[in-house]
C-alpha cells in the first residue's frame, strides 16, 4: 500500500488573519552585502514613532517571524524596516532576497516603549544607537514632536566600518532643516573615517570626546537619553550614565534613560 502524500497546509491555517496582514514589497535597498532596507505596503494599525513591528514569512510550512523597528514615521504609507543578514538566520536572509511585488506578512499591531510619549521634556535629547538600531530614532526624527520639545538633539550612531553609516541623505536633510538644533555624531570602531570618532560610544562619553564634539555634557538636569542597540552597549552606557546621576525611566518614576535592547 502506498503512503498518502501529506497535503501542504493552507496559508489560512498557518497565519492568523486577526493578527497578521499580507504586505506587498515596494522596494528592497541593499546598502552593503549584509545591510538592507525593506519597504512594504500593508494596512496595519496606527503606531507611535520609535515602536517596532513584526515581519513574517511562511518557511517549511511554518510562519517564521521577527521584530523590526519602523524607520518610517506613522504618517508615511510605506512601511520601512532596516535590517541585517544574520548568519544562518532563517528569516533575515530570505527577507533580504525579497523583490518588488513579493509578499510578506506584517503584524497588525506595533509594540515597544522607545517613544517620546514615554520621555520627559528636557533641554537636550540624546539618541545613542548601534548598527541597525538607528532605525527607530530616524522614525522619531521624521516627526515634528522632537523639534518642538527639545532645544538640542544629538543622534549618535556607532558602527564597525564606515560603509555601515547609512541613511546619509536623510540625516543631511535633518541637518539642513534644523541646523541649530541637530547634531549627528558617527562613531566607527574598526577604522579611521573623516568626521567620525574612532571607537565606541561608552569610551567617547567617558573620555570626553563626545562632550568635545557636541559642546554638551550628559547631565540629569538637562538631558534625556534614549539608547537602542546591542545589549552590551545598552548595559554599559546605562551603567556609565547612572554613575553620572541619571536614572532609568519608569512609568511611575520618570528618569532620564530610556532603553531598547536589539536582540
Amino acid at each position: 500500500m502506498s503512503t498518502p502524500i501529506a497535503e501542504t497546509p493552507k496559508i489560512e491555517t498557518l497565519v492568523d488573519p486577526s493578527k497578521w496582514v499580507e504586505g506587498r514589497v515596494i522596494a528592497n535597498r541593499h546598502w552593503t552585502e549584509q545591510l538592507y532596507s525593506l519597504q512594504v505596503e500593508a494596512p496595519i494599525n496606527s503606531f507611535e514613532a520609535g515602536q517596532f513591528g513584526r515581519l513574517g514569512l511562511v518557511i517549511d510550512n511554518e510562519l517564521v517571524a521577527r521584530s523590526y523597528s519602523f524607520v518610517n514615521m506613522p504618517q508615511e504609507t510605506r512601511l520601512e524596516f532596516y535590517s541585517i543578514r544574520v548568519p544562518d538566520g532563517p528569516l533575515s536572509n530570505r527577507l533580504a532576497q525579497l523583490e518588488p511585488n513579493d509578499t510578506v506578512w506584517v503584524f497588525r499591531k506595533a509594540a515597544g516603549f522607545l517613544t517620546l510619549s514615554q520621555v520627559q521634556t528636557a533641554n537636550n535629547l540624546w539618541m545613542l544607537s548601534t548598527g541597525t538600531a538607528i532605525g527607530p530614532f530616524l522614525s522619531i526624527l521624521k516627526t515634528q514632536e522632537p523639534w518642538q520639545r527639545f532645544s538640542r538633539i544629538i543622534l549618535v550612531h556607532s558602527v564597525r566600518t564606515a560603509e555601515e553609516l547609512v541613511y546619509q541623505d536623510l540625516i543631511q536633510n535633518l541637518r539642513d532643516q534644523h541646523p541649530q538644533q541637530f547634531t549627528m555624531i558617527p562613531l566607527v570602531s574598526r577604522e579611521d573615517y573623516k568626521g567620525a570618532i574612532r571607537g565606541r560610544i561608552t569610551a567617547a562619553i567617558a573620555d570626553g570626546r563626545m562632550a568635545e564634539r557636541t559642546g554638551l555634557t550628559i547631565e540629569a538636569k538637562s538631558s534625556q537619553v534614549m539608547i537602542c542597540g546591542n545589549p552590551d552597549m545598552v548595559r554599559d552606557a546605562t551603567a556609565l550614565l547612572k554613575e553620572r546621576g541619571l536614572k532609568e525611566n519608569r512609568r511611575r518614576d520618570p528618569g532620564q534613560i530610556s532603553v531598547e535592547r536589539y536582540w
